[in-house]
């Protein structure tokens, strides 16, 4: 029986989860679920797939369930995908697991699971998780195929997300915030090879403003690179670049939020 992977927003205040849990348990006893996380903002879809898009390629092929569906009840549809890696993808078409698919080797198999004869009945309309994503998770763990699943659509017709893009410009580079973790880190939509093809290629400091507000950063590859309270640029464990303040928050430092632009420029 192959592991299954559960994100979600639900967090632990409330039985949403562990019920999800409850439902696979009951269907497929033996099934190993792994929790990524729970901890996902309500109803933030590019949290959730940036989130999902990192830890997957470390965790085991599988069954990927994830959920972040505020758009529940609605015309999007439920899905589920198989990968060019034969991973298996179940969730809401609504740009949840794209930046996953595309890690994974891009989708290669994928139904829609409206009318899924593996649903619970009465099929409610506002928890899909419970009624109709973990029971097919579950029943694919169990070598389920997905024709049996649901009904085949095209792998082409599966929702993207839109994400942000740097801007490589004569003496800078813009960048834009991604995503703010607990600690006050700042993921950017740049990458080291966005520095090393810009003005800033073989910098060893930078200079960041955001909006009206600048101040130095060195760059580095770990919190211990610069002084408590500094400013640092670097390559994050998602291999993309992030701004950190050590043993303080970035986010606090510049009001971050995402999307902002943040540019960075030559510094002394």
């Amino acid at each position: 029986m192959i592991p299954i992977t559960f994100l979600s927003d639900y967090g632990h205040r409330d039985e949403f989860a562990g019920v999800c849990r409850a439902v696979i348990a009951r269907i497929a006893p033996g099934a190993r679920v792994v929790d990524l996380t729970h901890g996902i903002e309500p109803g933030a879809i590019r949290q959730g797939a940036l989130a999902l898009a990192n830890a997957l390629p470390y965790a085991a092929p599988g069954v990927h369930l994830a959920v972040v569906d505020p758009g529940v009840g609605s015309e999007r549809r439920p899905v589920a995908v198989r990968t060019g890696e034969d991973r298996l993808l179940v969730g809401p078409d609504n740009g949840l697991l794209a930046p996953a698919l595309e890690r994974l080797g891009g989708a290669a198999e994928a139904v829609d699971l409206s009318t899924s004869p593996f649903r619970l009945e009465p099929l409610s309309a506002t928890f899909h998780g419970r009624d109709l994503f973990a029971p097919v998770a579950a029943r694919l763990a169990l070598d389920a195929t997905l024709g049996e699943a649901g009904e085949p659509i095209d792998p082409g017709s599966l929702t993207t997300l839109e994400l942000p893009t740097p801007d490589i410009e004569a003496n800078r580079l813009v960048a834009h915030v991604v995503h703010l973790d607990r600690y006050g880190n700042a993921t950017l939509d740049a990458t080291v090879g966005d520095l090393d093809a810009g003005p800033l290629a073989g910098a060893k400091a930078v200079e960041v403003s955001v909006g009206r507000a600048t101040a130095p950063a060195r760059l580095g590859r770990a919190f211990a690179d610069v002084e408590p309270g500094e400013l640092l640029l670097y390559e994050d464990s998602s291999r993309t670049l992030a701004l950190a303040v050590n043993q303080g928050s970035a986010a606090e430092l510049f009001g971050l939020e995402p999307d902002l632009e943040v540019v960075l420029a030559p510094g002394l």
